[in-house]
């Protein structure tokens, strides 16, 4: 620090400087405090966090379990136990016979046919959505049943009737007549459920009234072969188990989200992974069914699949999206009017582009019957995609459009020594086509390359929905086949990672018709 000389300060100056002496020890002595008082802060601010996040964590818990009963509160009384009671078989003239056999008067085998004779009864759920006594619940629960006892949480009987059912989505109305308006609950936007999301499912599993489980969304528009087209279920982990059936899967805001339908299991029972309707299929039919007395789809009358990667990098198609058009099931129905074809891309419905077969069929099943929409669709013409416009009037979809079992061989296997594979690459023998292979399968006017067996360990059985024997393959990457040589110069070109599409052939025996399909996957 700088100093003056002692011998060159004079009296005011030294008063000055005690002055300044004392500011700066007064200054010292505050910095001082404030720095004690900025560290004790610090040092107990993260205390004082730690302490909120420790009372926050204990919370949560509390918090959820409260969200949860106040949600039961408020959905349990709309809920509903279903029993149903179906009547016995009926006696047949072989039982009569047996009865009149003087050896068969067996006191247990008696008791067996008068056991097998009673009625059988049955246990579901449900749940009301209109005042008025609208009950949405599972085609399963009431299939069949000769009296349906709906009863409510308050203890109440009232006798059920079915007003409609739909066996695309199985699903029933049933209706109750309780002089009264009844407690509802809303049906929310399934649409808007996420994976991860907390749900509840309520019901009355094993005939236990009023029961709740909790769990997640597993997964969002879940499919399996089993299912039909208008099955794509919220999957959940919360425990459904037999009699849940029709009962409600419930969001955190109390909206059903889903009717609990089915179960993944090995054993029969909760196996961890249940299978809920979308509330908005569900509510498409609960207002087809009280508007038209049953559920009407539009139909467009083709079998379609989606494009996938390897039908777009084959087709030269700028992205995966797309129905194709694998054959006409009625050249009379809306599209066949139309004049679509196997083999046609349909990328537009109605101004809105298509993402894939399901997306279209959703599209179509919804759009009222008898309207007529404009379509767009890609051809395969001279080796080129070309773009076309048609409109099309849509029809009425049959009730009785099940989905095949395309696992299921259509011929039964024969015990024979394994053949010689043809066709290394692809794992398949094929047979070159003839009038009497033709007449033998019913095959008549199709030409191709007949699949005579597929080795367990090739390329071909890794995709076991996709080949079988019995079929005829037309084409392959675009090129049609009917030489065993034009196959093997196409087959041997592959390349590991190339796309392969197949235009397949096959006799259905249930509809007495060729019908053809698409296969596709990537060589390996």
């Amino acid at each position: 620090m700088y100093e003056l000389p002692k011998d060159q300060i004079n009296g005011s100056e030294k008063v000055i400087l005690r002055k300044l002496r004392v500011w700066i020890v007064a200054l010292g002595i505050a910095c001082l405090f404030v720095g004690i008082g900025i560290g004790a802060m610090l040092t107990g601010r993260p205390a004082v966090a730690q302490n909120e996040l420790k009372s926050s964590v204990a919370r949560a818990p509390e918090a959820l379990s409260a969200s949860f009963a106040e949600i039961a509160r408020q959905v349990e009384p709309a809920v509903v136990n279903i029993d149903t009671v179906t009547a016995a078989p009926e006696l047949t003239d072989k039982d009569d016979e047996d009865k009149s056999d003087p050896s068969s008067n067996n006191p247990l085998l008696d008791m067996l046919r008068r056991q097998s004779r009673r009625p059988a009864r049955g246990v579901g759920s449900g749940f009301i959505v209109d005042p008025k006594g609208y009950i949405l619940t599972n085609q399963h629960v009431v299939e069949g049943a000769t009296r349906i006892i709906v009863r409510l949480q308050d203890g109440e009987e009232y006798r059920g009737t079915v007003k409609g059912i739909d066996e695309e989505t199985d699903v029933a109305v049933v209706k109750i007549d309780a002089q009264k308006d009844l407690p509802i609950v809303k049906l929310g936007n399934s649409d808007d459920a996420q994976v991860g999301d907390w749900v509840l499912a309520i019901g009355s599993p094993f005939g236990l009234d009023q029961t709740v489980t909790a769990g997640i969304i597993s997964k969002k528009e879940r499919q399996a072969a089993a299912f039909t087209s208008f099955q794509q279920f919220l999957q959940t982990d919360a425990a459904i188990n037999r009699g849940n059936s029709g009962g409600p899967l419930v969001n955190m805001r109390g909206e059903v989200i889903g009717i609990n339908s089915q179960i993944a299991t090995s054993t029969g029972d909760y196996n961890g992974i249940g299978f809920a309707l979308p509330s908005n299929a569900a509510s498409f039919v609960y207002q087809q069914i009280i508007s038209n007395g049953k559920v009407r789809r539009g139909y467009l009358g083709i079998f379609l699949d989606s494009v996938k990667p390897e039908f777009a990098r084959v087709y030269g198609l700028p992205d995966t999206k797309g129905a194709i058009v694998t054959d006409v099931r009625d050249q009379q129905g809306p599209a066949g009017k139309a004049g679509m074809q196997a083999n046609d891309v349909i990328v537009e419905y109605n101004g809105q582009a298509i993402q894939s077969a399901q997306d279209l069929i959703n599209r179509v099943a919804a759009t009222p019957v008898g309207e007529t929409v404009p379509l767009v669709y890609l051809r395969d013409e001279n080796g080129k995609l070309e773009r076309h416009t048609t409109s099309v009037t849509i029809g009425e979809r049959p009730s009785s459009l099940a989905p095949k079992d395309d696992d299921a061989p259509l011929t039964k296997p024969k015990d024979k020594a394994q053949p010689e594979n043809n066709h290394v690459k692809l794992g398949v023998t094929l047979q070159e086509m003839t009038p009497q292979v033709a007449a033998e399968r019913k095959l008549t006017g199709v030409r191709g390359l007949y699949v005579k067996d597929i080795d367990p360990n090739g390329i071909i059985a890794e995709h076991p929905r996709s080949l079988l024997e019995g079929d005829v393959i037309l084409r392959i990457n675009r090129m049609p086949v009917t030489s065993l040589e034009e196959f093997e110069r196409i087959v041997s070109s592959l390349k590991p990672g190339d796309a392969v599409v197949l235009n397949v052939a096959r006799y259905d025996p249930d509809t007495g018709r060729i019908l053809q399909r698409i296969v596709q996957f990537t060589y390996q």
